[in-house]
């Protein structure tokens, strides 16, 4: 059986793409980061998202609380209700180098668990407009992994698989439907609490992809949203 290193935050991308990843007839270990984020209902959704799919699951301790980002510092506000077309211009919810970063540990993971393969959540249709989530980084990233790992200079380079990347929020709900992935599971808001705020952008993109889609979301939101 093929093995996998899967990229999971606990949103609903990345739990999507790991549902893709066990449909392709993948063995699985998941990963996730506990890297200084605002809060960590996240890795919650993470874990049960991997309970529920019984595979196995690494955390990794890695503090980027000095990165400059709304995602990492308090006081750094995450914008609300942003006008305009929300990929347009990179936010401050970016982290700097984020998937270099991750990717460099998911590869890692790979090579030590016999994986030959990471599958990312990234999505370069309806996003934030980060620089690492373009098809062209993670080109370039592989070639990279070719030349800078074991597996690589034995000729069995490791592959990024990107399975959502073209795919619009709306088809990424339908995508995570056909597959019965626990969406409900799924946290994708960048404010902690106890509901989603609905007003972030990853909220706004998430809550017009289930109404594109057809569907509920069926997470709690703030009762001001109206879904």
């Amino acid at each position: 059986m093929t093995k996998a290193v899967v990229l999971l935050s606990g949103g609903l991308d990345s739990t999507t793409t790991l549902a893709q990843a066990i449909a392709d007839g993948c063995e699985v270990t998941a990963i996730s980061f506990r890297y200084g984020q605002r809060h960590t209902k996240e890795l919650v959704s993470a874990e049960n998202v991997c309970k529920h799919y019984g595979v196995a699951h690494v955390v990794i301790d890695l503090n980027l609380s000095s990165f400059r980002s709304a995602l990492t510092r308090k006081d750094i506000d995450v914008p609300m209700d942003r006008e305009g077309e929300l990929d347009k211009e990179i936010p401050v919810t970016y982290v700097p180098a984020r998937n270099i970063v991750f990717l460099s540990i998911a590869a890692g993971l790979c090579e030590s668990v016999d994986a030959d393969r990471i599958y990312i959540g990234a999505n370069v249709v309806d996003y934030s407009g980060y620089p690492d989530c373009r098809p062209e980084f993670f080109e370039a990233y592989e070639e990279m992994l070719a030349k800078g790992t074991k597996t690589g200079v034995e000729g069995k380079p490791i592959k990024i698989m990107t399975p959502i990347l073209r795919s619009s929020k709306a088809d990424i709900v339908r995508i995570g439907k056909k597959l019965g992935a626990p969406l409900e599971l799924t946290w994708s808001c960048y404010n902690g609490g106890e509901v989603a705020c609905g007003h972030c952008d990853s909220c706004r993109l998430r809550l017009e992809g289930f109404k594109s889609a057809g569907y509920k979301d069926e997470i709690p939101y703030a009762p001001d949203v109206v879904q």
